[in-house]
């Protein structure tokens, strides 16, 4: 009998593969062919590349920039070599299904899916639907949504409401190990602290100021992204790491805070997992302003307390972070309300049953 085959797509951020990392461990212990098509430099070609059992397949891209650049002119052409060249991936590979975590990798490959006939499923964290999703809707069968209040913004006879898909593997970390990597005792509260996965500056930069007053109540672990580790830094109890992957589920295990970006999957990790958050959300200046969305809402829920980037300051982050201190009890028994376990369920069998036989 014909094994059936799946393909996967989406990248340019690591949020826009962590979904597909949840789902790809249920297919192949189903017996599915694997594919997937991301970026030829993106940073999903790192992580799955790790992945046995996965055909990784690139593909030309463009930016789908929104502000002016001279390489605007450029991208249509990438965008169109790129669609040639998973309408070629597709009609080899010949998948029963498609499913896009979103992009700007994921245009091509949903609009190529469409051209071959074949049937594509796409899944929106953010609180609105991002340029690559909605470009790329009117192609697809099936929209879901991770927030309930995206629904307004997406096509009704196309959509539905899932929630977050979180990786099993998460609930699976370690306390021991991680302190254990981390070169941590855990005397003090841990504080993990993200800047997305490019990192940040800005929070970098304020954390590394507000130190000898941090050090005082945490212990912190800072994935402060590549290249952006500061050799200069000596202090006992803070620990600096570029990027964490497989031992990441015991570092989240070992973390009583966490001071983080504001991205959709990621904080939607930090709810399942029943962390405290403090969000500072990537700025209306640098992004559409999706993350600041996402942290209003986690704010309102009482699941986060937020900072706004603007307002970062080595006075304003003790302050907060004392202040997350103090409500992390009332987060938690709020956290527990909420249950991840049936979404990827749910996505699965949306996924199957688009499918083509």
């Amino acid at each position: 009998m014909k094994k059936k085959r799946i393909l996967f797509t989406g990248g340019g951020t690591a949020g826009h593969v962590i979904v597909n990392l949840a789902l790809i461990p249920f297919y192949q212990d189903k017996g599915w062919e694997i594919d997937y098509i991301g970026s030829y430099n993106g940073i999903e070609r790192k992580l799955i590349g790790q992945l046995e059992g996965v055909t990784y397949h690139p593909i030309s891209t463009g930016k789908l920039r929104r502000y002016i650049s001279k390489e605007n002119l450029k991208d249509p052409f990438k965008v169109i070599k790129g669609t040639m060249q998973a309408y070629r991936i597709i009609g080899k590979r010949k998948p029963s299904v498609i499913f896009s975590k979103g992009g700007f990798v994921s245009v091509p490959v949903v609009a190529a899916a469409k051209l071959r006939g074949v049937p594509s499923v796409i899944h929106e964290s953010d609180f609105t639907p991002g340029l690559a999703n909605k470009l790329s809707i009117p192609f697809t069968k099936k929209v879901l949504a991770t927030f309930p209040e995206t629904m307004q913004y997406l096509p009704e006879k196309k959509a539905e409401y899932v929630g977050a898909v979180v990786r099993d593997e998460l609930f699976k970390g370690s306390r021991e190990k991680g302190l254990e990597f981390a070169g941590l005792t855990g005397q003090l509260p841990v504080l993990l602290i993200m800047g997305g996965s490019g990192g940040s500056h800005k929070i970098n930069q304020t954390v590394r100021e507000s130190l000898p007053e941090l050090l005082k109540s945490f212990q912190i672990i800072h994935i402060c992204g590549l290249d952006k580790i500061d050799d200069s830094i000596d202090e006992n109890g803070y620990v600096q790491f570029e990027y964490i992957n497989d031992e990441l589920k015991d570092i989240f295990a070992a973390s009583d805070y966490i001071l983080s970006r504001a991205g959709s999957n990621a904080i939607f990790e930090f709810l399942a997992l029943g962390i405290p958050m403090l969000l500072v959300p990537l700025s209306k200046g640098a992004s559409r302003g999706d993350q600041i969305i996402n942290a209003k809402s986690f704010l309102e829920k009482g699941y986060a307390k937020v900072l706004e980037e603007e307002e970062l300051t080595e006075q304003t982050l003790q302050h907060h972070l004392s202040k997350l201190i103090e409500s992390g009890p009332m987060m938690v028994k709020e956290m527990q309300e909420y249950k991840s376990e049936k979404s990827r369920d749910r996505v699965i069998e949306i996924i199957n049953r688009v499918s083509k036989s």
